[in-house]
C-alpha cells in the first residue's frame, strides 16, 4: 500500500509494475538486466481518489496519461532496479499530493487610476516622438 496523506492511500492492486531494459550508461549490463521500471497506475478506476483529484491529476499527467486512464511512469535514473522502483513510487506520490492541492481561485483585480495616466501619458510621449520622425520641409 502507497500512502499519500491521511486520506489517501493507494492499494496494491491498483500499481502494476514492469521491469524493462534501460538505454544509457551500464556497459554489458544494459543489454542483460531490466532494471528499468514501468509503472502503471490505474488512476481511472481508482475508488480511493475522488473525482476533483482524478481530473487535476489528469491535467498534471499530461502524455503520460493514457486513453484508458491509467498513469505511466517510467523511471531508468540508475542501474539498480530496487532504486529505479522506489523513485517511480515516490513521483507517483509527489504527483498525486499535487493533485490533491486545490488552485486558489484567481481574484481579478483592476488598474489603479495612477496606472492608467501613467499609460495614457506614456503612449502620448511616444506619439510626439514619431511625429517629430516625419520629413523636414526645406522652407
Amino acid at each position: 500500500m502507497l500512502r499519500i496523506n491521511d486520506r489517501i492511500a493507494i492499494e496494491d492492486w491498483e500499481l502494476t509494475e514492469q521491469f524493462i531494459r534501460a538505454s544509457g550508461p551500464g556497459g554489458q549490463n544494459v543489454n542483460k538486466v531490466s532494471s528499468a521500471v514501468e509503472l502503471r497506475f490505474e488512476a481511472e478506476r481508482s475508488p480511493n481518489l475522488p473525482p476533483p483529484v482524478k481530473t487535476r491529476l489528469r491535467k498534471l499527467a499530461g502524455r503520460r496519461w493514457t486513453k484508458d486512464g491509467a498513469l505511466v511512469l517510467q523511471v531508468d535514473e540508475t542501474r539498480s532496479q530496487a532504486r529505479n522502483r522506489d523513485i517511480a513510487r515516490d513521483r507517483l506520490a509527489e504527483l498525486i499530493a499535487k493533485a490533491c492541492e486545490k488552485p486558489k481561485r484567481r481574484v481579478p483585480t483592476r488598474p489603479t487610476l495612477g496606472s492608467k495616466k501613467r499609460r495614457l501619458k506614456a503612449k502620448k510621449v511616444r506619439g510626439e516622438v514619431k511625429a517629430l520622425r516625419g520629413k523636414v520641409d526645406p522652407d
